[in-house]
């Protein structure tokens, strides 16, 4: 791992996952500069040794590196293509600034993005990652690139600092759909656990006892390990805390439908991801997609 220059790094998106991976940059010694259409959230960092910028162009004036975390496609193109009136970052950047994208979208709009950039003589990458809220700030990310080979060598160096893990997929886009593959194995594993914990529950096993033992057999899974949905078997998951996010049911849903939308593309046949994707939108629908999407536990726990 390479240590921090005088690089100077421009951070968009400050919510629960792009501030605590800005704040791991600024414990590593990077310049950073912040920027959120939410005011409010860029404070904290501020407090911290961030300077705080009001605008899209304040924020990536100077920068020679731009890292965006954002909750959707329609977000990402806003910012770095821009909408309406307004300039987006391919625009506004200066020519040797180096794009990376975190956020989870469709592989299409990365690949949008990716060719305006190269349009402009700039280099994009795009990089979602997986881990949660946790991983961002204990900063053991596994950040998955699509990009150039050149891309994915400069966005190692920075991203290195923020996560654990850093794979090349492959070229522009595929950094999400490999994401897109995983959360689909996500939200379906997660929903098998949920219903299986229940069913044992009202069959009178302890859901702890129950968690230990299929954990030494076949049935082990990391949300078994990592983020058991039954609240107090696992102390420090959201499902321990009211089900505070963590990763929301209503992101989860997204990401599972850029899964379905991606299986229309290809032809292939994902029925346990639409499954899964019809039981978190029946689980938002009744007032749930700001809580963790751990919470899908409570729909198999009610039994009104």
């Amino acid at each position: 791992m390479s240590q921090p220059t005088d690089t100077k790094v421009a951070f968009i998106g400050l919510g629960n996952m792009g501030s605590p991976m800005a704040n791991n940059l600024l414990k590593a010694g990077f310049s950073v500069q912040v920027y959120d259409r939410v005011s409010a959230l860029s404070q904290p960092l501020g407090d911290k040794g961030a300077l705080v910028c009001h605008s899209l162009e304040q924020v990536l004036d100077s920068a020679s590196v731009v890292v965006t975390m954002l909750p959707a496609s329609e977000h990402v193109k806003a910012v770095y293509l821009g909408c309406d009136d307004e300039k987006g970052t391919i625009e506004l950047a200066s020519s040797d600034t180096f794009l990376i994208d975190c956020s989870t979208i469709d592989p299409d709009s990365a690949r949008l993005v990716s060719r305006e950039a190269q349009n402009k003589g700039l280099e994009f990458v795009d990089a979602p990652v997986s881990g949660g809220v946790a991983g961002a700030s204990a900063g053991t990310l596994t950040f998955i690139v699509g990009g150039s080979d050149e891309g994915f060598t400069k966005a190692n160096n920075l991203l290195s600092f923020m996560g654990k893990n850093v794979f090349h997929a492959g070229k522009a886009g595929d950094g999400q759909m490999a994401k897109i593959c995983n959360n689909l194995i996500l939200g379906s594993v997660m929903a098998a656990t949920c219903e299986s914990l229940s069913l044992g529950m009202d069959n009178g096993l302890n859901p702890d006892v129950l968690s230990n033992i299929i954990l030494q057999s076949s049935g082990r899974n990391w949300v078994l390990e990592l983020y058991n949905p039954c609240p107090g078997v696992i102390e420090h998951a959201p499902a321990s805390a009211q089900y505070t996010p963590g990763f929301m049911c209503k992101l989860m849903s997204k990401d599972l439908g850029l899964g379905l939308e991606a299986a229309k593309m290809s032809q292939s046949s994902v029925p346990m991801g639409a499954l899964a994707h019809s039981l978190y939108a029946l689980h938002n629908r009744n007032g749930n997609a700001e809580l963790d999407f751990s919470s899908l536990f409570e729909f198999f726990r009610n039994k009104q």
